[in-house]
């Protein structure tokens, strides 16, 4: 059974759909198989690895027109791709039974195929986020180590904890992910400490520094292994591919 895990924080450009490709493309460094599932009506993951348009995407899947039916980006990496109409999705299926569980019934069936699942969430809080957290064992935040990016937190956690009583008892915040770090910035060492003081040993150890070749990558369609794999990018999502695994392992067995 795979590990089901939403990387979700409500304001953009924190790092979410950079860290859902690197620490899918990690996971396989590490000998895992994985499943990406952009969920972002922008698609930004699907463009990100320049996966062509698709027959049938995540969108098709939610309108209960297609199984899922993932792309292989690599061996061991394959992607459920999204596509700009998944914007109409929520108004779509707003008189839906039971349209809180559309993405774990589609999960159900393929998750004994990949030892890991990877939502990239919406920058929202609505029907799709909603479905993410419903699928899921554990909810990632990216945070960008900025004043700003920490505003919002608690009315995130409000509803996670929402969803966990409501609607999926095993959700919990598996991590949180300090990304765009420069130790050198007194403010960017501040706001750690400020997560860490809030979120305690949930902060992964982990830090994703600020690194050009991260936004880089994106332009070639590759993740950050391919495109630079000897760049700080990339040694701390491998990194952080490897502490996911023992904090997850040591959980599930």
């Amino acid at each position: 059974m795979s590990v089901v895990i939403s990387l979700l924080n409500h304001k953009g450009g924190v790092g979410k759909t950079t860290s859902a490709i690197n620490i899918g493309a990690g996971l396989v460094k590490h000998g895992k198989r994985v499943l990406l599932i952009d969920l972002d009506p922008q698609a930004n993951l699907t463009l990100s690895l320049g996966i062509p348009r698709q027959k049938s995407t995540i969108y098709e899947a939610m309108r209960g027109e297609s199984e899922l039916e993932p792309f292989e980006v690599q061996e061991n990496l394959e992607v459920v791709t999204s596509v700009l109409d998944l914007s109409g999705a929520e108004m779509e299926l707003i008189n839906e039974a039971g349209r809180e569980f559309i993405l774990r019934e589609l999960i159900d069936p393929i998750s004994h195929d990949y030892d890991y699942i990877i939502i990239d969430c919406p920058p929202s809080l609505g029907l799709l986020t909603l479905n993410a957290l419903t699928s899921s064992r554990y909810v990632y935040i990216p945070l960008q180590t900025q004043f700003l990016a920490m505003q919002g937190l608690a009315k995130l956690k409000q509803v996670i904890d929402k969803v966990r009583f409501r609607l999926n008892k095993k959700l919990e915040i598996g991590g949180v992910i300090a990304t765009m770090y420069d130790h050198r910035k007194v403010l960017n060492r501040d706001v750690v400490e400020t997560i860490r003081k809030y979120f305690g040993d949930k902060v992964f150890k982990t830090m994703i520094r600020d690194n050009v070749a991260l936004a880089e990558a994106p332009a070639k369609h590759v993740d950050i292994f391919s495109y630079n794999g000897s760049s700080n990018g990339a040694k701390d999502y491998l990194a952080l591919a490897q502490e996911i695994i023992l904090r997850t392992e040591e959980v599930e067995v």
